[in-house]
């Protein structure tokens, strides 16, 4: 055989798959962003397309892997968007494609493999500023895509155990065709951390970040306040995350309260000042109602803070022996939980070990070679 039929040969046997990445650079796109970025490391056989939003500048670094900018709406059933992107998708002429969220669209008829990362939207549904009428029209439509996405995927991938049978559950046709591939945490943060203004090293306190979507149960930890502090009367709540609507309602709710003195909402920080905000708080409070996975619990633990967490849905799995837990709807389990964290320094230490143990068995480069592995499958099917 020539070189020339060599590689002609090998070029037969290399396969198109395009992954969906354009929620790549919101809050919840690590998931996506971490696969395509180990993807690179460990795949130079296949081709690969990455959708994109036109505005995300992120370039590939590996030579079979392509930025495609695609200018259609994530969420939508509007017409034009469905035959828009579908006409995308067509003349990308894929192999597979990988949609990492369950909205896609209908008119598409190639292999897929779909991301389900959680059934909390199925569960816990939050209108925003859209009007009632037409979110509950939106919602018969998602529930659609999500039913419609998981039934016409040749295979599924879940982020947890716990997610993979929920699914089952609510759709027995998804077993057998179902996989999970764990998450990861980064990194401690790097650099010097920066201590804060609203907050000094000898003031106790419990540390939350991330958004206060109404399932992130947040509260619950703000009404347990009170009753911590009658042994703690120093102890206050940081809560760390972006200022929009929701964590609007939660400085209206700590106002209505007059909590102010006990409840810090910060909004966005830079990562040196979150740095010391780990590295100093008495514990790390987590107190969600539905997870797909929990990420955050994950990033305190690398950087040595106890984690204090709900038991709810897939947390346990996660976070294993390393988390201290509570219910997340009973306010004496709250109290009587992080009371032991605040009074027992053995447990808290014993807590820390165990969290950077805990950490260290997840990595992102085994869930993408998993991923690969579900992609192989399908395309060999």
């Amino acid at each position: 055989m020539t070189k020339n039929d060599l590689e002609k040969s090998q070029e037969i046997h290399k396969k198109h798959i395009v992954i969906d990445a354009r929620i790549r650079r919101a809050s919840t796109g690590r998931y996506v962003d971490r696969l395509v970025e180990h993807l690179q490391d460990i795949d130079q056989q296949n081709r690969y397309s990455i959708l994109i939003n036109p505005e995300d500048t992120w370039k590939p670094r590996a030579e079979n892997f392509e930025a495609v900018p695609c200018p259609y709406a994530q969420f939508s059933l509007n017409p034009g968007e469905q035959f828009g992107f579908a006409r995308q998708l067509k003349n990308l002429k894929a192999d597979l494609v990988h949609f990492t969220l369950n909205q896609q669209p209908l008119l598409y008829r190639g292999k897929r493999v779909t991301s389900t990362l959680d059934l909390t939207m199925l569960r816990f549904t939050r209108a925003g500023k859209t009007p009632v009428p037409i979110f509950w029209i939106k919602m018969l439509g998602y529930r659609f895509l999500f039913w419609y996405s998981n039934k016409k995927s040749e295979a599924i991938i879940t982020i947890s155990n716990y997610v993979k049978d929920d699914l089952a559950r609510h759709y027995s046709f998804t077993k057998g065709k179902t996989t999970s591939t764990y998450c990861a945490s980064e990194p401690p943060l790097p650099g010097k951390p920066k201590s804060p203004q609203y907050i000094d090293s000898k003031t106790p306190f419990l540390l939350y970040v991330g958004t206060a979507f109404p399932h992130k149960n947040l509260t619950a930890v703000i009404d347990a306040l009170p009753a911590l502090q009658i042994d703690h009367p120093k102890l206050k709540l940081v809560l760390v995350g972006k200022k929009e609507q929701y964590y609007e309602k939660i400085d209206q709710y700590i106002q209505d309260r007059n909590y102010e003195d006990s409840v810090i909402t910060t909004g966005y920080i830079e990562d040196s000042e979150l740095k010391w905000l780990y590295q100093h708080c008495v514990a790390y409070v987590f107190p969600s109602l539905s997870e797909g996975f929990g990420l955050p619990g994950l990033e305190a633990m690398v950087h040595g803070a106890p984690v204090v967490s709900s038991n709810a849905t897939c947390l346990p799995e996660v976070y294993g022996d390393a988390a201290l837990y509570f219910n997340p709807k009973d306010s004496d389990d709250i109290v009587q939980k992080i009371s032991r964290i605040l009074t027992d320094t053995e447990f808290r230490t014993l807590l820390i070990a165990r969290g950077h143990k805990q950490a260290a068995t997840y990595s992102w480069r085994r869930m993408a070679e998993q991923t690969l592995e579900v992609y192989t499958k399908v395309l060999n099917s």
